[in-house]
């Protein structure tokens, strides 16, 4: 009299299907490893960088002024590599299953490693956009005012401090994952990053800061070997 209810199979839960590695990802964070060092290795060699940014305001122009375009176009790339950040740190925040298994994690990762491109970006793009006027009519009043807003406290301090969170919040995502070696790297870089952003603030009270940068420097070091040791957990993880 009534039809007989047709039985459809389940349908196999979602977290049970298999997910493809992301291996774009990891090549972009391999990738930008490499590349985010470049720039910094040339500035190092023609500019003294990070070094010459504790020298007085006038050799900083005057050595800036003598770099002409090719280091103002260096400073354009290392910005661009600090703006790639965002799109890459994202997505290597939400690969794979860590935005359904681990979402709150995952978003907040996402979301650190976003501002700390764009905060950072913002700090390097003074050497392009307003530093060469700057240079030319000899401002040094002007030059410290911006170095000490866009460069120590936008740049080094938030910026830093947004990337050592990014790091940390992926690295405790990576413990999850069975990978405790590449998390206990993430997590000792995102402390050497924490302690290098607060060499403004010692400066700023007149104490002496040069260990702080140094220890900057080790952190941003070993955010290069994390970077790289995160792209072959991504490929190697059975997600």
């Amino acid at each position: 009299m009534f039809a007989t209810p047709i039985r459809r199979p389940a349908l196999p839960f979602t977290d049970s299907l298999p997910v493809k590695r992301p291996y774009g990802v990891a090549a972009a964070l391999a990738a930008l490893a490499i590349g985010f060092n470049l720039p910094y290795a040339r500035l190092a060699v023609i500019f003294d960088y990070p070094g010459i940014l504790r020298q007085p305001a006038e050799e900083i122009l005057q050595a800036f002024a003598a770099g002409g375009a090719g280091l103002v176009l260096t400073w354009y790339a290392f910005a661009l590599a600090a703006l790639l950040f965002v799109p890459i740190g994202m997505a290597h925040a939400l690969a794979a299953k860590r935005a359904q298994a681990q979402t709150a994690l995952a978003i907040a990762a996402a979301m650190a490693g976003a501002l700390a491109g764009v905060l950072q970006a913002m700090g390097l793009l003074r050497w392009v956009m307003v530093v060469p006027g700057l240079a030319a009519t000899g401002d040094v009043e002007g030059f410290t005012l911006l170095h000490a807003f866009a460069g120590v406290a936008v740049g080094e301090h938030l910026g830093q401090l947004l990337t050592a969170l990014h790091v940390a919040l992926v690295a405790q995502m990576q413990l999850t994952e069975r990978a405790p070696r590449t998390a206990f790297l993430g997590r000792l870089t995102a402390g050497a990053i924490t302690v290098g952003a607060f060499e403004g603030v010692v400066l700023s009270i007149g104490a002496d800061g040069s260990a702080f940068g140094l220890v900057a420097v080790a952190g941003y070091l070993g955010l290069t070997v994390w970077m790289m040791a995160s792209a072959r957990h991504l490929m190697r993880q059975r997600w």
